[in-house]
């Protein structure tokens, strides 16, 4: 049983509104999912997902501000890191609602 108090509080509304904001944004999806592989430096991330570093670095900032990556320098680069494991989990459950939704539409055609 979860103890998530209900009906939400507008402060645990927004933040949670919030964190969704942040994972709104596919490039900040594909930064977690090649960060899962393992720690990674801008450079890096950058090879990984096909886009310039400025694109990168205001991703990335934006997720350590809420807190979803770490960093921490390794001489004059600096490495980023899962921060909050318990994304993924939500991205598997988002994963699995949306195969089920295929699933379902796929009996519904001829």
């Amino acid at each position: 049983m979860s103890d998530v108090p209900h009906p939400l509080p507008d402060p645990l509304v927004e933040l949670v509104a919030q964190r969704f904001r942040v994972l709104g944004e596919p490039m900040r999806i594909k930064l977690m999912d090649r960060l899962r592989e393992g720690a990674a430096s801008v450079g890096e991330l950058q090879e990984a997902v096909g886009a310039t570093q400025q694109n990168v670095s205001k991703h990335l900032a934006i997720l350590h501000g809420a807190g979803m990556v770490s960093r921490t320098k390794d001489g004059n680069r600096t490495v980023y890191a899962i921060g909050d494991p318990s994304l993924f989990e939500l991205c598997e459950v988002v994963y699995d609602g949306v195969r089920r939704q295929l699933q379902q539409l796929d009996e519904l055609l001829p």
